[in-house]
């Protein structure tokens, strides 16, 4: 069974979340799509909006607790306000 897992991010992060996760054998699948936002993040590039991304991670039921570390690592959400994370309930119709 897989698992949709999810965050928004600001862009430079989720530029770095996706090539670590591209690299893992466990991610069946890694999505970023790029956009602005005026919440979420203290950098702001263009006046109140700051750039961000949108990433997303198919991955099996068993590897979801690791993946998720290991998004949350990489992005350091723990040490600065770079956007934040969620786990979608299981996929129950998926094609790979």
């Amino acid at each position: 069974m897989f698992m949709e897992l999810g965050s928004m991010l600001s862009l430079k992060v989720g530029k770095a979340v996706y090539d670590e996760l591209e690299k893992d054998d466990r991610v069946a699948y890694v999505f970023l799509e790029t956009g602005r936002s005026n919440d979420l993040f203290e950098e702001r590039q263009f006046g109140s909006f700051g750039e961000a991304a949108v990433l997303t991670a198919i991955v099996d039921k068993k590897d979801e607790k690791d993946i998720f570390e290991k998004i949350y690592e990489t992005s350091k959400l723990s040490q600065e306000d770079n956007g934040i994370q969620y786990t979608v309930s299981s996929l129950t119709k998926t094609s790979l």
